[in-house]
């Protein structure tokens, strides 16, 4: 099983900006039940809940500049810190874990978000199948903001759609489909490679997308499971995190979460 982990923490949370002057993304709260009591924890403790409980026990945290709060509070937890000093993408952000993977498969998961599930399913599928990349997609109304995959069916897997995907895109102008990343991936070193290959230019951000893609046209192997009733609790804006709060508090607070 995939037993590694890197979460990305080093964006602005520019979206978020007032209270993430202060306070990372990755302490905002969700709520959730604990020993039969409603109560608030950091969306980063969700992730890492979530992740434990597919099988991961190694974790990898990206932050920046303004990450010592988020070091301090997951300081005695034996997480490792890399440092990404300029906000310079998704990929450039995973490229820093490099030493982390150490040449094993790991999870990508970012900072801004927590899904109600799949990831056990992605560790499982990865482990039976050896693929390059797992992603986990959905569908979306508004293609063009997000990184879109095209696929080819292969039926399903653990009461998911099953895909092989063809190719990836970065918020398309033209979206050849409307499956969405989620950002959740498990990756081989291969990732790697494919991220350090890619020219950037001046000014512009390097996207894991295109790594995802660089795989893909090299004859990496990639596969994506559809979540269905899966949801992506966002806290990266503030729209999304009031949604987010929401139904934590609807369905999330009914659940028992283990310390």
């Amino acid at each position: 099983m995939v037993s590694k982990a890197v979460i990305t923490a080093a964006g602005k949370g520019s979206r978020m900006k007032y209270i993430t002057s202060v306070l990372p993304k990755a302490l905002l709260p969700l709520f959730i039940t604990e020993d039969g009591k409603i109560v608030m924890r950091p969306v980063i403790d969700l992730i890492m809940d979530s992740l434990q409980e597919a099988g991961v026990n190694k974790f990898c945290i990206v932050v920046g500049r303004h990450g010592k709060l988020l070091m301090d509070y997951l300081f005695e937890r034996g997480v490792t810190f890399v440092f990404q000093p300029e906000p310079k993408g998704f990929g450039d952000a995973v490229l820093r874990a490099e030493d982390f993977s150490n040449n094993d498969p790991f999870f990508v998961h970012a900072d801004d978000g927590v899904l109600t599930g799949g990831y056990k399913e992605a560790n499982s599928l990865f482990e039976e199948n050896k693929p390059d990349a797992i992603l986990l997609v959905r569908e979306v109304n508004n293609p063009k903001r997000y990184g879109i995959v095209s696929v080819k069916d292969l039926g399903e897997y653990k009461g998911h759609k099953l895909f092989k995907v063809l190719e990836a895109q970065e918020k398309p102008n033209e979206p050849k489909s409307n499956l969405a990343i989620s950002a959740v991936y498990v990756f081989s070193p291969k990732i790697f490679n494919g991220l350090k290959s890619i020219r950037v230019e001046e000014g512009k951000e390097l996207e894991l997308t295109y790594g995802i893609q660089h795989i893909i046209e090299n004859g990496g192997e990639v596969f994506a499971i559809k979540l269905e009733n899966e949801k992506w609790l966002n806290v990266g804006d503030p729209q999304s995190y009031y949604e987010a709060l929401n139904y934590s508090y609807k369905r999330l607070g009914n659940i028992e979460i283990k310390r």
